[in-house]
């Protein structure tokens, strides 16, 4: 009998079956670790600062133009920021290099929420080192499908129900109308082109217009069940427009020659409709001031009620003496007496220019009631007397005051030794009438108890006269005590006794 063949190792079943276990671990471990790259596989790191992770994770795809070229490494957030993060990116060194102006955007793969990573290569001549970091706009995350749906919430599916039942009701029963429609359709298509371009050109401020109409829908809001009403009414009115084919046709005959001239017309009044705007805000302001001005005006209006009331009775004694005034006015000696008040006032006047600032200015009239109550002050046995002290000149004095028959005025400067040395050189004359209270220019000039006494003032006198008799004194005295600095607002003056205009002094 042949003695047995020895058994091979390759037909052991035990060596089989570990050799077929180890394979099986080997290939599972290398699926669980294909998420984060194949080992001893080569990758180009690149790091993406986005605004959102939109929730990627780790091990979803790198594509580009389709292809995978690696996938997502790692997503860390970003200190400071609420949700930015930063991916880094495991790519294939076959699709390196990259520009430095490529681009990166994260993209759904599956309605169910599974993302990806595409790059968009650049055009630039400048690579991405190993290991760079590139940033990702905000447009780099499109809207997510849940984002979306959320937009329908509880409100906006009852406003859907509501106008799903509303437009279906409108169409219920249209059919015809809506198949002519549908073949009126290419005609209006047709003619929509220019109508667009129209609408789409900047000077018409189109989006302006939709901005404004959403703010008006807002306002009109609160007033939809008047609105509503409103069409109600509006639904009667057309009712009977149709009662009467025949006028309406009319009508709209005339319609493209009314639209033609609206379109000649209406960009003539841009410059009204502008001015309009400005005005419409300055309403807008009288409106809030109005709102607050009300609660005043009603009050004043319920206060002068009871006084229109009684403005009857008041007419009925105004009439009187209405009557008594035309009366007067048809008088033959009112014209005399107003012609003679108008004479008597022209007489005045320059009186009273020149009277005014002292009154005005300089407050003498108050100064003079003063002054008069200390000057009648001594009692008698009537009642009160002036009190005055008669002051002599020295009797030594050539042509002295109290010198009868006197050939030239009272000078000082030609007193005798005895006489100077008890008055000194001071003018023995001052006779300085009609004072001034203000000057040329109607500044405060009260010579009146404050111009004192001048050695001389005496234009057109000899040399050897001191004394002062001329009207003004050089330079302005200034304001007395309670006066004015100048001549009040809108108050005529002349600061010369004969009323003329103010002139330069000399």
């Amino acid at each position: 009998m042949r003695g047995r063949r020895p058994q091979s190792v390759a037909t052991n079943p035990v060596f089989v079956g570990a050799a077929t276990t180890l394979v099986i671990v080997v290939a599972v471990l290398l699926a669980y670790s294909a998420n984060k790259g194949l080992p001893f596989v080569p990758t180009f790191e690149l790091k993406v600062d986005t605004p959102n992770a939109a929730r990627l994770v780790v091990g979803n795809e790198v594509r580009e133009g389709g292809f995978r070229i690696g996938q997502v490494g790692a997503i860390d957030p970003v200190p400071g920021s609420k949700s930015g993060a930063q991916v880094t990116l495991k790519l294939n060194t076959s699709a390196t290099p990259l520009p430095d102006d490529s681009t990166v955007r994260i993209r759904p793969r599956s309605a169910l929420g599974l993302k990806f990573v595409e790059i968009v290569r650049g055009k630039s001549s400048h690579a991405i080192p190993d290991g760079g970091t590139i940033s990702a706009s905000a447009n780099a995350v499109g809207p997510e499908l849940d984002d979306f749906f959320s937009t329908f919430d509880e409100q906006t599916r009852a406003n859907i129900d509501t106008n799903l039942d509303y437009f279906g009701t409108a169409i219920a029963g249209r059919g015809d109308a809506i198949n002519r429609t549908i073949a009126s359709l290419p005609e209006l298509f047709g003619d929509l082109p220019p109508v667009m371009r129209t609408l789409s050109d900047p000077d018409n401020q189109l989006r302006r217009l939709v901005t404004e109409t959403g703010d008006v829908t807002r306002i009109i809001a609160p007033l939809s069940n008047t609105f509503a009403r409103g069409f109600t009414g509006m639904a009667d009115t057309f009712g009977a427009l149709s009662s009467d084919p025949q006028a309406l046709r009319d009508a709209i005959a005339a319609t493209p020659a009314t639209l033609a001239e609206g379109i000649r017309s209406l960009p003539d009044t841009r410059p009204f409709l502008s001015e309009l705007a400005g005005i419409s805000d300055e309403v807008r302001g009288t409106a809030r001031e109005l709102r607050r001005s009300l609660p005043p005006v009603n009050r004043a209006l319920a206060a002068g009620t009871p006084v229109l009331k009684r403005t009857p009775e008041f007419t009925d004694d105004l009439e009187g003496s209405l009557r008594a005034l035309r009366d007067l006015a048809k008088s033959p000696t009112t014209d005399i007496t107003l012609a003679g008040l108008t004479a008597t006032m022209k007489t005045l006047n320059p009186t009273l220019r020149y009277v005014g600032p002292h009154v005005t200015v300089c407050n003498y009239f108050n100064y003079w009631w003063t002054f008069l109550a200390d000057h009648i002050s001594d009692e008698d046995a009537t009642g009160t007397v002036q009190r005055i002290q008669v002051k002599l000149a020295p009797l030594q004095q050539e042509n002295s005051m109290a010198s009868f028959g006197a050939t030239r005025p009272a000078n000082g400067g030609t007193v005798d030794p005895v006489t100077k040395a008890l008055s000194g050189d001071a003018a023995a004359l001052h006779d300085q009438i009609y004072n001034a209270a203000v000057d040329s220019q109607g500044n405060a000039d009260c010579e009146s108890g404050q111009r004192g006494y001048p050695t001389r003032a005496a234009q057109g006198f000899p040399a050897d006269l001191n004394i002062a008799v001329d009207t003004r004194t050089p330079g302005d005295q200034g304001p007395t005590y309670k006066g004015r600095p100048s001549v009040p607002k809108g108050q005529t003056f002349s600061s010369r006794p004969n009323g003329i205009a103010p002139q330069v002094e000399p």
